[in-house]
């Protein structure tokens, strides 16, 4: 029996050794597979990234570019049109929080299938599949002193409420906030409905049965089942207040009035492309970069401590 089991524990040692060799052959075979995958991704975004970094700290002099260390980082802390465009990016974050409720609720209207829903599907989705500098154009004319907006209130008696929502220094950064709510709204209706669409159903019944209401339901059904959902959502739009809304801005009021609607990816193309101050320019990209990278890497550290907290 002695060496019956010494055996058993020299078959099961090497069996153990194995598994481990052909695990670790399997991650280096992995590894060799996604090579090529990260030389790409090393050649396309990280080098572009340093040479980034490396002009941020330069100034060109008739055409020679010149190290100058920290001095375009502390020109933009004296900038008051940075300053202004950074704000006007906070506000814009604003549009996060309307837009994950919108498309909750949008979404749970969709999933109980009222009537006509598959036609309001396709309604609430198509603004996300037009073109940025389109929706800017047609809401530009919308959105004009003597536009469609201003002549319908006119029309029906409401002369007062027609203003130059896109002149006015107060109103034109509120009214591209509500265009830009309207373009996103589709892609976080869809993905929350998508998930919605692979809830149990039981869960739901289980909660009719027990007598919850409407409220109750989906705030302890539907919200928890939403949740990872919910942060991605939330990061992505996070991350087009800060960095993605140019289009909107440049096509609609060109950062004006003044600089009412100045945002920082606007501020990089002018002090890159019609001052030539590429440094500065540079100096903000990186800026918006590393706002953008502890953005998600908070996403994922937060996403880490609710799964825990979850097991």
């Amino acid at each position: 029996m002695k060496g019956m089991n010494q055996a058993t524990d020299l078959v099961s040692t090497g069996s153990t050794e194995k598994r481990a060799e052909r695990k670790l052959t399997d991650r280096y075979q992995a590894l060799l597979f996604l090579a090529p995958a990260v030389l790409v991704i090393v050649s396309v975004f990280l080098y572009p990234v340093v040479k980034l970094v490396q002009y941020s700290l330069q100034v060109q002099d008739y055409g020679q570019w010149k190290w100058v260390g920290l001095a375009n980082y502390r020109g933009l802390l004296n900038d008051d049109i940075f300053r202004q465009a950074a704000k006007n990016n906070a506000i814009l974050l604003l549009c996060v929080p309307i837009l994950v409720i919108l498309s909750i609720f949008f979404a749970i209207l969709l999933y109980e299938k009222i009537r006509g829903w598959q036609a309001y599907r396709s309604i609430v989705f198509l603004p996300y599949l037009l073109a940025i500098p389109v929706v800017g154009i047609v809401f530009s004319y919308i959105f004009q002193y003597n536009g469609i907006l201003n002549e319908i209130l006119r029309s029906v008696g409401l002369g007062r409420l027609a203003l130059d929502w896109l002149a006015d220094s107060k109103l034109a950064l509120p009214t591209v906030m509500v265009v830009i709510i309207w373009k996103e709204l589709g892609f976080g209706v869809i993905l929350f409905l998508s998930r919605l669409l692979s809830v149990p159903e039981e869960l739901y019944e289980a909660a009719k049965l027990d007598g919850a209401s409407w409220w109750q339901t989906h705030w302890n059904i539907t919200i928890p089942q939403l949740r990872g959902i919910i942060q991605f959502y939330s990061i992505v739009a996070v991350i087009t207040m800060i960095s993605w809304v140019f289009n909107y801005v440049y096509v609609m009021t060109k950062g004006g009035p003044g600089t009412s609607t100045m945002v920082s990816e606007l501020y990089i193309y002018q002090q890159g492309f019609r001052f030539n101050l590429m440094g500065t320019a540079s100096a903000v990209g990186v800026i918006l970069l590393i706002v953008t990278s502890i953005v998600i890497f908070l996403q994922f550290k937060v996403r880490g401590g609710l799964d825990s907290d979850t097991e």
